[in-house]
């Protein structure tokens, strides 16, 4: 690295410390390889803090308001100088103060920024800057939280602490390190111990760290994001659902807000929805070309019933959307009934389903065929009076697409069945039934081939694909660009079943589910189970993310 280099990247840490730009205008293909070079150039050592060690006994005597302040943070002793890691290596003011405070000898290493910010948030936990009353460190600007909708403030007591500098950087905090995590879900639990929080990310969920201090903010942060949610802050007996508008660094954040009264306090679940980051494509699920060919034929017919099944969290809602923005078109109507809506599609008319004042999914539906619609979406068939609904509209020429919670594609003619429906109705208005579940992907920098024991192996597992073609079996490892779990993303596995005339005569007769599900495999379906080995074979997930979310058929 040249003088004239090293200076640009001083000026970066001056004006925005941004380093992605000048990393790779400069030529280098990492922050990590950009701050190698800067430390070479400055005599100071590169630490890898993914994994390096940290003795948290230097942590106890050392003074926190510096951690934050500097963007400092100790690891240890070496030779008698206490080691402290630094996103900045052009700041030796701050080494200087550093050592004066503490009176001793201290040795500046070189580190990535974020992942210096992500050991401070490991050790320290989420919103410990605040809880250490360090607000006024920051300008309060510079989190980069608007809400977008108006809230209303009272005078009350809860209402006050809900407005605190330190509460106001805390709700913050939380929300904007599950947006960046990729979190679908934010759950605050309310522990005899205290406030726990869990980010739910790739469909599992896991727990923050957070400081015991952060206690004594619970009533204040359930208080700022019942307000923030238009709830009534002042009733704590009954559930309340709620939602908040939000723009996180220039991204539109829509979030919904459940609280339940629990033994300890109310629990909050928050489900993200990050408009910005969501894109609605068959091809981007992860559907098999075959599955693709056949879903897709099944969309663009005329009339009939599609039908999306899986557990909540399985991704039905994505791919209906996914399905509708394929079809769409200036030429085709398309309405849809939702609880809730999660995202506003383009072109496309969508109705909320207020049950309290009686519009639900079966009299939204009646009303919706007035409309002259060519396709029509429910969000979701839970009773006989919705589902004889869906049925009627089938049969007078328009296409209809629903979900149903069953485990897997054969048992939507049983449930419909026994929500009341004629079984000869269903038979002949059901065109098919997509089953589908998410397993997480791999993370393309850190996974490892590897030999497993035969006898760790299920029963079914498909040997025969595997041996003498190629095909490895590839395991989590995990790194920094997984936030070491191995994982980074999730696709879809899927079952669809396409009604012919075997499993039409079968479900008149209401025949039991499996009996069902053989016929269909017998005329091609591939299970989820079987999809899922094709994912790994594909090395594209892990065999315990098939053994997660499938069953042996």
């Amino acid at each position: 690295m040249s003088p004239r280099h090293l200076e640009m990247v001083r000026q970066a840490y001056v004006t925005d410390g941004q380093l992605d730009t000048i990393s790779l205008e400069l030529g280098y293909g990492s922050v990590e390889d950009l701050q190698r070079a800067v430390g070479d150039m400055l005599g100071m050592e590169y630490v890898d803090l993914t994994s390096f060690q940290v003795d948290l006994s230097a942590l106890k005597s050392f003074p926190l308001r510096f951690i934050h302040r500097f963007g400092i943070f100790p690891l240890g002793r070496r030779d008698g100088s206490l080691l402290v890691a630094t996103a900045n290596p052009f700041d030796l003011a701050a080494i200087d103060a550093v050592s004066a405070s503490i009176r001793d000898s201290v040795v500046p290493l070189v580190a990535v920024p974020h992942e210096l910010a992500r050991l401070v948030k490991t050790h320290l936990g989420v919103g410990a800057e605040t809880v250490d009353d360090l607000v006024a460190i920051r300008d309060q600007d510079t989190d980069g939280v608007e809400i977008l909708e108006d809230v209303e403030w009272d005078r009350s007591e809860a209402s006050e602490a809900a407005q605190e500098a330190s509460v106001v950087r805390l709700v913050n905090e939380i929300l904007t390190e599950a947006i960046e995590a990729r979190a679908s879900d934010i759950h605050l639990e309310a522990q005899d111990a205290g406030m726990k929080i869990r980010y739910r990310i790739d469909g599992v969920l896991q727990t923050q760290p957070a400081p015991p201090a952060i206690n004594r903010f619970q009533a204040a942060i359930i208080s700022r994001l019942k307000i923030m949610a238009r709830l009534n802050i002042a009733e704590k007996r009954v559930p309340q659902d709620g939602r908040i508008k939000l723009r996180v660094s220039g991204r539109e954040i829509d979030i919904r807000v459940s609280m339940i009264p629990m033994l300890h306090g109310e629990g909050i679940v928050m489900r993200v929805l990050d408009k910005d980051n969501m894109n609605f494509s068959l091809r981007g699920l992860g559907m098999d070309r075959e599955i693709y060919g056949q879903f897709n034929r099944l969309i663009k017919l005329p009339h009939g019933i599609i039908l999306v099944t899986g557990p909540t969290g399985s991704g039905k809602t994505t791919t209906l959307y996914s399905a509708l923005a394929e079809i769409k078109d200036e030429k085709t109507k398309i309405i849809t009934t939702e609880d809730p809506i999660e995202y506003q599609l383009e072109g496309i008319n969508q109705i909320q389903v207020h049950t309290k004042v009686g519009l639900t999914f079966a009299t939204s539906l009646r009303s919706i065929l007035r409309h002259d619609p060519d396709v029509v979406l429910v969000g979701e068939i839970r009773d006989l009076e919705t589902a004889e609904n869906a049925v009627q509209a089938s049969l007078t020429g328009h296409l209809v697409f629903s979900t149903l919670h069953t485990n897997d594609a054969a048992g939507a003619f049983m449930r419909l069945s026994d929500m009341g429906v004629e079984p000869f109705m269903v038979c002949s208005t059901v065109e098919g039934v997509l089953a589908q579940r998410l397993v997480r992907n791999l993370c393309d920098e850190c996974s490892e081939e590897y030999k497993p024991d035969p006898s760790d192996l299920p029963d079914d597992f498909p040997h025969d694909a595997f041996n003498g073609n190629g095909n490895g079996i590839y395991r989590a490892v995990g790194c920094r660009h997984c936030r070491g779990t191995g994982y980074r993303g999730r696709a879809g596995i899927y079952e669809l079943m396409v009604t012919n005339d075997e499993i039409r005569r079968l479900a008149s007769e209401r025949t039991p589910t499996n009996i069902i599900k053989q016929a269909a495999v017998r005329s091609g379906m591939r299970t989820l189970r079987q999809d899922g080995w094709r994912k790994v074979a594909r090395g594209e997930t892990t065999v315990d993310e098939v053994l997660r979310v499938t069953k042996f058929d």
